[in-house]
């Protein structure tokens, strides 16, 4: 036993969230009892959260390539190729368990690390994005842990200098006690100029960079793997501090060393810190790695090598560099004012070995760290199917109008404003369409080709039917880049579930991925990055099942791109796609009805890329003036939100005979998008709709200031607006939990 650190035993074991034949495996692995830093370093890397042991097996069935990826899964982001020698480098990552135990710090650390991932691969960060999902609101803790949240990523994006563009945020009891943050980058790189993890040549220089090693965070990769108890406010201590004004700095000079040529291998200090970024680097290239601790930067006296292996202080990055660039990268870093110290060097060993104050203090296998890493096929069940709701068995509101009002005023459907504008969404004056919208867009150089990118999912429709549910957050991914003309590249996600130990809990994760995968597969929209957060329950309550995916397009031409707002009177509004009134987990069925039932609505693939082509096809042919795709609330809210828009009306036509009213309003059927154009083009855009038996109404005109029903007393979007703006603010306004 080396001096000073603990003797090995069962409670210690499972203290590291190794269960006892882990444990067995890993000490069968390197032939002896490991040492106590051995067994830290084994718990960071074999943990849920940096081994994804529940989930790589069926991760493996979704599709990742298509001829413009450039790096699909596994790296620190994934790359596509988005033209004229530029890449596009985004990723999606959660910080659910930091930020429900310490809202603003977790969520800042949730942006920082996000960050990194993209910028460590070259390039430069130009929006964020997130998807948040709290708890109910008349919970105690929900307000304040909203208000810690937006205060940590508006403080963290907006001092680093990278717009928030866009997100969604939902309230759902299921989410009282483990809430969730997910955090999105996107950047751009030259396609020549991309950074990889992979290590190569022996005997180069490992450098530490960036921020000082303290004691924050240690253990958060094993916190993250592990489900909620009512003693979960004492993990304070493993939530990670951020700096985003180091980050900054970081940013800065890890570019600039790029341009010069200095750097072989690069990767972030995530989860876990040291330990993963150094395995990650060495085991890729088929490597050995020596560290010698006695160089790390520290800022605390008397760290132990445990402490500092499983520190996971922020803003820090591990380097192998070209040995006649390493005096010219110090310099860079030193101008900067961040530390910059050789901590370590490449081997032919295949060994990790971690040396601090004379000792040996661990001397690992470092590929089967994370080759041997356990691989479960855990037992699922299939949930059982729901019915299909008669449209005509859920009980009519007093008047559409009513319901409309409720929907559009409800904490899920009511404008997030308040959220949005604590974000800087306009720095770097490249945001052309800022939160609130379809999906955000933003200016790639100086245009005329701009970046379409959202957040989306759905997770009623996933508890409900996860096949069904993980299909459709794709397809609506596909529907909101689509909708401002964008054509959909690629998707990352963001895979958030309970306890996959339960049967349950694993079939709706595998069924969420099968739909994923089959989506992504019949739009050519691959996956190319994400993260997979389990145990997110507390006490056996789970959350919704909630597979967020992030999208990214490509608009070729701002000059035919499109907006959801209404843009003049006299207009005819269009609707695309089939309207059958489908109401089983809508959100009328939720928010008016208060129950929440029924199959969510089927997803036909074939028929959303088809109706979304079309629908691409006329904003770029300039024939459409406004667009909006149809999801939450169905087409009186989308309409609703295309009013608020603007501030002008429209009068509306009468469902089609046989449809209940409320049914034709509300319904959540899916592939349907709402249009405007002119009179001018109508013959146009029907003819091409005819060409391709695709289903296209007319259902009213602009018209007014007023949403004009038939039948029911006409709703001034004045007043609607008042609504939808009103309740978020009020709300945070109440007194504190």
């Amino acid at each position: 036993m080396i001096r000073n650190e603990p003797k090995i035993t069962p409670e210690l074991v499972a203290q590291h969230g190794l269960k006892p034949d882990e444990y067995e495996r890993f000490r069968n692995l390197i032939g002896r009892e490991p040492s106590f830093t051995e067994l830290g370093i084994v718990s960071a890397m074999w943990n849920e959260h940096c081994s994804y042991k529940s989930s790589k097996v069926h991760l493996r069935t979704l599709p990742v390539s298509a001829p413009w990826v450039i790096q699909g899964p596994g790296e620190n982001a994934g790359v596509i190729d988005i033209g004229e020698g530029l890449a596009c480098v985004f990723k999606m990552e959660s910080h659910n368990h930091p930020s429900f135990i310490e809202p603003y710090q977790g969520a800042t650390t949730g942006v920082g690390g996000i960050l990194r991932d993209v910028f460590t691969m070259g390039a430069r960060p130009v929006a964020c994005l997130n998807a948040l999902r709290f708890g109910d609101p008349s919970h105690p803790k929900t307000r304040s842990l909203v208000a810690g949240v937006v205060a940590g990523i508006g403080g963290y994006g907006n001092s680093f200098g990278v717009p928030t563009v866009g997100g969604s945020i939902g309230f759902h009891s299921r989410y009282d006690g483990n809430i969730l943050v997910n955090a999105m980058a996107v950047g751009i790189a030259k396609t020549d100029s991309i950074f990889y993890a992979k290590a190569s040549g022996v005997g180069l220089p490992i450098v530490y960079l960036g921020s000082k090693t303290g004691r924050d965070g240690i253990h958060g990769a094993t916190m993250a793997s592990a489900e909620f108890d009512e003693n979960s406010e004492e993990k304070r201590p493993t939530v990670q501090v951020g700096d985003p004004f180091s980050e900054k700095l970081l940013l800065e000079a890890c570019l600039e060393i790029m341009r010069k040529g200095c750097v072989i291998a690069i990767q972030d200090m995530g989860a876990a810190g040291l330990t993963c970024s150094a395995v990650e680097m060495g085991a890729k290239g088929d490597l050995g790695v020596t560290l010698d601790l006695n160089k790390v930067p520290t800022r605390e006296e008397g760290m132990s090598a445990y402490e500092m292996m499983l520190s996971e202080s922020q803003e820090r990055m591990l380097m192998v560099l070209k040995p006649e660039k390493e005096k010219e990268a110090e310099a860079i870093f030193r101008k900067w004012g961040l530390d910059f110290a050789v901590v370590g060097h490449t081997t032919d060993t295949l060994r990790f070995i971690v040396q601090h104050g004379g000792d040996e203090m661990a001397n690992l296998p470092i590929k089967e760290l994370g080759d041997e890493a356990p691989e479960y096929k855990r037992p699922f069940t299939e949930p059982k199917k729901l019915p299909v709701l008669d449209p005509a068995s859920v009980p009519a509101p007093s008047s559409i109008g009513d319901a409309l009002k409720k929907l559009i005023g409800s904490p899920d459907l009511c404008s997030k404003r308040w959220v949005w504008e604590q974000y800087d969404h306009l720095i770097l004056n490249n945001t052309v369409q800022r939160p609130g919208g379809d999906a955000a867009v933003i200016r790639i150089e100086n245009g005329p080709r701009a970046l379409a990118m959202c957040t989306d999912v759905t997770p009623r429709y996933c508890e409900a039917d996860p096949f069904e549910g993980g299909k459709q957050a794709v397809a609506e991914s596909w529907r909101n880049l689509t909708a401002v003309g964008a054509r959909p590249l690629a998707v990352t996600d963001n895979l958030n579930f309970g306890n996959p130990e339960r049967p349950e809990i694993m079939g709706q994760f595998v069924g969420c991925v099968r739909g994923i995968g089959e989506a992504c597969r019949a739009l050519d929209f691959p996956v190319v990055s994400g993260n997979v957060s389990l145990y997110n329950e507390t006490q056996g309550r789970a959350i919704l099942p909630t597979p967020t995916i992030g999208g990214v397009g490509i608009i070729e031409d701002l000059g035919k791109s499109a907006s959801l707002a209404f843009k003049a009177e006299g207009e005819t509004i269009l609707l695309i796609g089939e309207t059958k009134g489908w109401l089983g987990q809508s959100s009328y069925l939720a928010t008016v009805i208060g129950k929440e039932e029924g199959a969510p609505p089927p997803v036909d693939l074939a028929l959303e890329k088809k109706n979304g082509d079309l629908v691409r096809a006329l904003i770029t042919g300039k024939l459409v003036t406004a667009a909006h795709d149809l999801s939450d609330g169905g087409l009186l809210v989308a309409l609703a939100e295309m009013a608020m828009a603007s501030g002008i009306g429209a009068k509306l036509d009468a469902p089609p005979a046989g449809l209940p009213a409320h049914a034709y309003w509300f319904g959540e059927d899916q592939a349907r998008y709402v249009l405007t154009a002119t009179p001018a083009n109508l013959a146009a855009i029907e003819a091409r709709a005819k060409a391709t038996g695709i289903i296209l109404t007319r259902i009213g005109a602009t018209k007014g200031k007023e949403l004009t029903l038939p039948g029911e007393h006409p709703i001034l979007v004045q007043a609607l607006h008042a609504l939808h703006e009103s309740w978020l603010p009020a709300y945070m306004a109440g007194p504190a939990g």
